[in-house]
């Protein structure tokens, strides 16, 4: 188990080892590269200059002339030379192309040489390259395979392997008696020191490979003290504690020495690891966090000489961890340590601020956002174990916690940046954090949703101001307090509307603070409807617009939320039966969808038109295959227990309308330019005609049940012949479920028929008179499916009225088709043949 602990820990320190000294290699390898690069580039700048001044072996002489020879001018060359004496031609080793185009003339004036006019130089196109692997990468990084092996991991496999034979050594040893308990820790000791030893000679000259020593002598030390105290008992938990802590502080100060941040880290990971290793189960948290916190103020001193994120980041996360860990279970227990989880609390919450700061109010740094986001998460941990604690403790000083802490954040604010020169973002964030916490305070006070009503208001008022006094961060502020406002909403919703309290409609405390809450979020649209320039704090940007366009979303979706909750509440509050007070809840969606949906359509923007088309398309599928079932439950409900309500049946007419309207204003939105692709595709007429014959059939079979059964009545549960063998209840079920199904089948078979026969001749005549001939196909696909379903499934088992009426209506349908397709058929022929432009013509 020893030697395990021992080889994982090892590979860790590897890995942060490697991660440092690959970062070294790369540097020398990249500046190794650019020298051979720049001479190359000089040895081929020289080659190309003695190629140019070499002579040819036999030059061309052009001999004397004492006159020259007039040339004609449409045969002189474009570069003239005049010159008596002769020439020599030197040849050019770059080809000239024969794309020119100029001329070239010779004259005796001048001894210069051609002048050739210069090439356009060609146009060149970067394509990105793709991405790279992770191979690729090391080999960039890494071009010399064998000098990163032999520099760069040899070392960490050696100090690996001589750990590894030192462990298997004295295991072997221990196995065979050859060395007691005391000689073995003394071992241990022995051989982290030596490992320093070579570690601290080898630090001049190679200071990375030493480091890796020094961390394998540091894992030796903890490991051996650890076994010591708990498989050997050669000494207590307090010796054992304070040899571990001077193990801590030693490492912490080699790490200083040689400037290694992985030393650092392990310093960091050994002594949180310390309170465990000599744990024996009886904790005690005041001589834990005793511990945590000195070892706090060890990284604090620590910070304040080195800008080490990491250990900043490792000492923030592992105390976090302990002390939550800690404080969710001493608050499960009988007696929870209320005054001690405050005071450990507001020490670390105190420390972990001087960690994040001290080193940049030295250096006068900036602040990176990592540490600002500690400086934040650090306020509001701190500020929720507080809330945890006083809950239980004493919940009326919730609220006078809350201000204490935000007036905290501005007093140390204000002290640092007028005695120090603290960073202004820095400065910003906390003057940022007091508005949140005064902004909590007043509403801790108080109970539901007098919460959301404060927020709603405040973020009003601090949009105004910001407005007002130019001060950017009151948007922000606004902003955050919307957000807390929506959720404090959410609660009251959560909370009130589960409840089985009795509201009176409309003006009771829960609707009333929804309407205050869409009228807040509509209230900053209105004071930012005119705004227009962007600003920006804390690194974000305000932008008007589209902060704007968020309230307006959000108000819409909150306005609907509001009424529908309040309509379903009030629904399963005084109606009777699900089914029925449903319907009131889907007939709201409705009416609102279809103002939404004109609201849409007023503004001529396409965005808004191709919304308004979703928000119809899903309404009518919603209706189709949903909504339009609660009236056939309710009816359901009503022919098995006998009461008398049809409120679903007759509001189903408010919905049957509305959906019609949405069919219809789709129709017009996209009939002259459809705002989706799909709409201009054949398949749309078919899907509109299946969804109104599928709602002309769903309504004919809705009212041949409401007209055609009656209630299930005692008398017909006692002649039923399952009166003595079950329940009535299972009987009046049973009675119900076979009336409904036998009007079903009736209607199915005789109606279906005579609808969809009328519906095919309608779509017929439309299809004519508009010129649509998938329209046409599609009645005559409708009357084809209609004959096959008489001949094969309604002639069987129907009634002989029943057959009479389907069989004169289909009959006398179809003739009247044919009818009329005789009578226009020279209409259909016309709409069939090309149409004639004026070139036919």
């Amino acid at each position: 188990m020893e030697v395990f602990l021992l080889v994982l820990l090892f590979v860790f320190l590897i890995y942060v080892k490697n991660a440092i000294d690959s970062k070294l290699d790369k540097i020398e390898d990249r500046l190794e590269d650019k020298i051979d690069e720049k001479f190359k580039e000089l040895h081929k700048k020289i080659d190309d200059l003695k190629t140019i001044e070499k002579l040819p072996e036999k030059p061309i002489v052009v001999p004397e002339e004492t006159k020259p020879k007039v040339v004609p001018e449409e045969l002189k060359p474009s570069v003239v030379i005049e010159k008596t004496e002769p020439l020599i031609f030197i040849p050019v080793e770059k080809e000239i192309t024969e794309e020119k185009t100029g001329k070239i003339v010779f004259s005796m004036d001048n001894v210069s040489a051609p002048k050739v006019q210069p090439k356009p130089e060609p146009k060149v196109y970067v394509r990105e390259e793709p991405s790279k692997t992770f191979w690729e990468n090391f080999r960039e990084n890494n071009p010399d395979l064998e000098k990163f092996i032999g520099e760069n991991l040899i070392n960490k496999i050696g100090i690996l392997i001589l750990v590894l034979g030192i462990s298997y050594f004295v295991k072997y040893a221990i196995d065979k008696d050859w060395i007691n308990e005391p000689a073995r820790v003394g071992i241990g000791m022995l051989s982290g020191a030596l490992i320093m030893g070579v570690a601290h000679k080898l630090r001049k000259k190679y200071a990375a490979f030493s480091s890796v020593f020094v961390a394998g002598a540091i894992a030796v030390f903890y490991f051996t003290i650890g076994i010591a105290f708990h498989s050997y008992h050669l000494f207590g938990q307090t010796t054992a504690f304070i040899i571990m802590v001077l193990i801590t502080i030693f490492s912490c100060l080699i790490s200083l020495s040689y400037d290694r941040k992985e030393l650092a880290v392990l310093s960091l990971i050994g002594g949180f690891a310390v309170p465990f290793m000599v744990s024996t189960g009886q904790g005690n948290y005041v001589v834990l966090f005793t511990y945590i916190l000195i070892l706090n103020i060890g990284i604090l001193a620590l910070a304040y000489h080195k800008k080490w994120g990491i250990i900043n980041i490792l000492s923030y996360l592992f105390t976090v961890i302990l002390f939550g860990a800690w404080l969710f279970k001493d608050l499960d227990e009988k007696t929870p340590h209320f005054l001690g989880a405050l005071g450990f609390g507001f020490a670390f919450y105190l420390v972990f601020i001087a960690i994040n700061i001290i080193n940049n109010l030295r250096t006068k740094g900036l602040f990176s956002p990592i540490e600002l986001g500690i400086l934040a998460s650090n306020t509001f941990l701190f500020y929720g174990a507080g809330m945890l604690v006083l809950e239980q403790y004493h919940p009326e000083l919730k609220g006078l916690f809350t201000a204490a802490l935000g007036l905290l954040n501005f007093g140390y604010a204000w002290f640092l940046y007028k005695k120090f020169g603290l960073d202004k973002t820095a400065v910003y964030l906390l003057v940022g954090l007091t508005l949140t916490f005064i902004t909590l305070a007043i509403p801790i006070q108080f109970e539901g949703n007098f919460i959301t009503l404060f927020w709603g208001a405040e973020a009003v008022m601090l949009m105004w101001l910001g407005q007002k006094s130019k001060i950017t961060y009151y948007r922000f502020a606004s902003i955050i307090v919307h957000f807390l406002m929506m959720g404090s909403l959410l609660m009251d919703w959560s909370q009130i509307y589960m409840s089985t309290a009795t509201l009176n409609i409309v003006f009771n405390k829960i609707c009333l603070t929804g309407i205050f809450a869409v009228a807040s979020l509509f209230a900053v649209y209105y004071l930012l409807k005119n705004e227009d320039e962007e600003l920006e704090q804390f690194g974000f940007i305000f932008n008007p617009k589209k902060y704007r366009k968020s309230l307006r979303g959000i108000g819409i979706i909150t306005s609907y939320f509001v009424g529908l909750f309040e309509v379903g509440f009030q629904a399963n509050t005084n109606v009777n039966g699900a089914n029925s007070a449903i319907t009131l809840p889907v007939l709201y969606h409705l009416i609102f969808s279809a103002a939404l949906f004109y609201g849409l359509c007023k503004s001529k923007k396409t965005i808004r038109y191709q919304l308004a088309s979703i928000i119809a398309v899903v309404n009518i599928v919603l209706f189709a295959f949903s909504f339009s079932n609660y009236a056939f439950y309710e009816h359901e409900q009503y022919i098995t227990t006998g009461v008398h309500q049809r409120i679903g049946f007759y509001l189903h007419y408010i919905s049957l309308l509305i959906t019609l309207f949405f069919g219809y204003q789709l129709y017009k939105i996209n009939k002259e330019n459809p705002v989706f692709e799909l709409f201009k595709k054949k398949i749309v007429i078919w899907i509109a005609a299946f969804f109104i014959i599928y709602l002309a059939s769903t309504e004919l079979m809705l009212h041949g049940l409401v007209f055609s059964n009656s209630p299930v009545t005692a008398q017909d549960i006692q002649s039923s012949t399952l009166y003595k063998l079950s329940e009535p209840t299972f009987i009046r079920e049973q009675l119900a479920s076979d009336s409904i199904q036998a009007t079903r089948t009736q209607i199915i078979k005789t109606g279906f028929p005579i609808l969809w026969g009328i519906l095919a001749f309608v779509f017929l005549i439309v299809g004519i008179r508009k010129h649509i001939k998938n329209l046409r196909i599609i009645a005559l696909s409708l009357l084809g499916m209609t004959i096959l379903k008489l001949f094969l499934f309604d002639i069987s088992n129907a009634s002989e009225t029943g057959k009479i009426i389907a069989f004169i209506l289909l009959g006398v349908l179809i003739l009247i088709i044919s009818f009329v397709y005789q009578k226009i058929k020279v209409l259909v022929q016309d709409d069939n043949k090309p149409k004639e432009t004026d070139e036919t013509k």
